[in-house]
């Protein structure tokens, strides 16, 4: 079996942790998403949790999306940010949107506050 994108850890999996991050966390706007963050204790790990609404597109079109932010997510947890917990909330232009529209999106609403010292490829 291959490896999962991101493992569990690195999830954010309960409805009530969704809840916190979307009502408390700071909010970045892109064309293809809106990006919550939520900073947590400095020893635990990053957490990613995915929001893709029927408006995107059919089912193949958001799991599409889906994959590619739980991809795009990984990029970070291997970079070794930590201590935050992220909520992605795909608009409907996310089904348009390539690999590389989403990744450079990603990256603008998040690198500053994840990875402040880092440059992500």
């Amino acid at each position: 079996r291959s490896r999962p994108v991101l493992a569990r850890a690195n999830r954010v999996v309960r409805a009530d942790d969704f809840r916190m991050v979307v009502r408390r966390g700071r909010r970045s706007v892109t064309p293809s998403a809106i990006y919550y963050r939520l900073e947590r204790d400095a020893g635990e790990p990053l957490r990613f949790g995915i929001i893709v609404a029927r408006s995107v597109g059919n089912a193949p079109a958001r799991n599409l999306v889906r994959r590619r932010y739980r991809a795009l997510g990984r990029q970070f947890v291997d970079a070794g940010a930590h201590a935050n917990d992220v909520v992605v909330r795909a608009l409907p232009g996310a089904a348009q949107a390539g690999w590389a529209t989403l990744a450079d999106d990603m990256h603008a609403a998040l690198d500053s506050t994840l990875l402040p010292n880092t440059v992500m490829p």
